[in-house]
């Protein structure tokens, strides 16, 4: 059984940095694409950053230059390094490989 577990999320002033990580189980990462997602209150979700099995990324262009994905084959790990945070980037952040999806991990920006 795939499970996909994030953590790292929590309380961030502006301008800061936070890693967010997933570790998955039950499964090899690597083989599918991988991605990270968000959900704010009252909006829909939408695709943070991905990476593709061979390694090339993309990124929302609200996030460029700012977030980074990263996997750990070794590990079974994908990463999320998120700086210069905004108010605008608090939102439930989840992991997504092939079809499974993490519980999800809440970031909040405020000052």
């Amino acid at each position: 059984q795939v499970q996909l577990v994030e953590s790292g999320g929590g309380l961030v002033q502006p301008g800061g940095s936070l890693r967010l990580s997933c570790a998955a189980s039950g499964t090899i990462l690597g083989i599918f694409d991988m991605g990270w997602y968000r959900q704010a209150p009252g909006k829909q979700r939408e695709l943070v950053a991905t990476m593709t099995s061979n390694g090339n990324t993309n990124y929302a262009d609200s996030v460029k230059g700012r977030f980074t994905i990263s996997r750990d084959n070794g590990k079974n790990m994908v990463y999320l390094q998120m700086n210069s945070l905004k108010p605008e980037d608090t939102a439930v952040y989840y992991c997504k490989y092939h079809t499974y999806w993490g519980q999800g991990t809440q970031v909040t920006v405020s000052s």
